[in-house]
């Protein structure tokens, strides 16, 4: 069962329905209960059955940046009679684990599991760091890691770092780096010609930490320099950021007119990606991991981005695209030009990123190392998951009677509850 606290499509989300659609069926019977109604759950319901439990919305949407320790203990209040409620749901389902895939999941469903006699999973995709959450909420997560989860997947090295200290051996032996991938074969390698309009894109949702601002600074820069180039900010403001949309829109117009485009949210990013010729990451803090970063790659983009978080543990610097330093626009300006004063040089980074993504970010990778940690819990850990309905019987598993048997089941609790 895997529990996410939002609806909405941001990366963590987007991993998970790429995890979900790629686990393997015969092996692994998965479910989601999500906190809230949205886009998601459609997304989520195409490829597994999919639980909304409507969670307060003051919890639900409550921007991690402005947690401190007054917050918490106001979304603590408000929040445990949700933990309570989804635990009950858990014990009525008996799941094998608990999966949770977003920081305030984390805790809800971690409380949850534990409640339920479930062990848990956190798939962890923040870096719990002091540049990337506040401290309260660095020193809650460090507090519950060793209490709540029977294991952790990182998304990156960078992310497990901030989780796990060297130090601390028992937590380190639960714990592992697991990639987030792509569906790179089912993503064209566009390389573009050089008779096109330039495009140079940034995609991902629109946010003061993601750096459109940075992006904006940069494009002014050169526009005089490639008066031909198309700037695209791809993306929407999530979290009720609208203001910081409004104020990047704003600086776009001043400093580049006519020469940039914001496109709003896309479902689609692959046509995005096929009109581009760089793919640009602006992150002012570092990126927990890139789910951006390896799309452009997987579609022979040159990727720029800049260096900081699980960013180096994707991009080979010189090699499948250029890494600049954080919140400096002038580095990022001069990679830009760099790229488009030599588009052989840009075209032999994409295929090289889409060589290492193939090798390295493959989602059938990614689903097949998660599938393992499954196995390790349930078989080899007398202290993890019941072995009484064991998820590797494959004669017990899709398109059974007692599959569907179950799923009547779970439709008639989930409206009890």
């Amino acid at each position: 069962m895997f529990v996410d606290h939002t609806a909405q499509l941001g990366g963590g989300e987007i991993a998970l329905i790429n995890l979900l659609r790629n686990l393997d069926p015969s092996r692994i019977e998965a479910s989601v209960v999500l906190c809230a109604d949205g886009p998601l759950t459609e997304q989520i319901r195409m490829h597994c059955p999919v639980h909304v439990l409507p969670m307060d919305a003051s919890v639900g949407e409550a921007k991690k940046e402005s947690i401190g320790w007054k917050s918490l203990w106001k979304h603590f209040c408000s929040g445990m009679t949700y933990t309570f409620r989804l635990s009950r749901f858990l014990r009525k389902l008996r799941p094998d684990f608990v999966h949770t895939n977003s920081l305030k999941s984390h805790f809800i469903g971690g409380v949850a599991g534990r409640l339920a006699g479930v062990p848990v999973i956190w798939h962890v995709r923040d870096r719990i760091a002091a540049d990337y959450l506040p401290p309260s909420a660095v020193t809650l997560v460090h507090l519950l890691s060793r209490i709540l989860p029977r294991f952790i997947i990182a998304n990156s090295r960078a992310t497990l770092a901030t989780v796990v200290s060297r130090s601390q051996e028992s937590l380190t032996a639960r714990s592992r780096v697991i990639h987030d991938g792509c569906e790179v074969l089912t993503m064209q390698s566009h390389q573009g010609r050089q008779d096109d309009q330039m495009r140079i894109g940034l995609i991902g949702r629109i946010s003061p930490w993601k750096g459109q601002h940075i992006f904006i600074q940069a494009a002014a820069m050169i526009r005089d320099e490639f008066p031909n180039v198309q700037f695209q900010i791809i993306g929407a403001p999530l979290f009720s950021e609208t203001e910081y949309e409004s104020q990047v829109k704003h600086l776009a117009r001043e400093h580049l007119g006519e020469q940039v485009e914001f496109t709003g949210f896309v479902n689609d990013v692959q046509s995005v990606l096929a009109k581009l010729h760089i793919v640009v990451h602006a992150s002012t803090v570092g990126e927990p991991f890139g789910q951006v970063v390896i799309e452009g790659m997987a579609a022979g983009k040159p990727v720029i981005a800049t260096n900081g978080g699980g960013i180096p543990e994707i991009v080979v610097d010189g090699v499948t695209g250029l890494l600049v330093k954080m919140n400096d626009a002038g580095a990022l300006a001069d990679a830009m030009a760099s790229l488009l004063h030599d588009p052989k040089k840009a075209q032999a980074m994409g295929k090289q990123g889409r060589e290492r993504v193939l090798n390295l970010f493959a989602i059938e990778r990614t689903a097949k190392a998660v599938e393992q940690v499954y196995r390790e819990l349930l078989f080899a850990d007398p202290m993890g998951a019941r072995r009484d309905k064991p998820i590797c019987a494959d004669s017990q598993i899709r398109g059974s009677e007692e599959l569907q048997e179950r799923r009547s089941r779970d439709r008639r609790i989930e409206n009890r509850i």
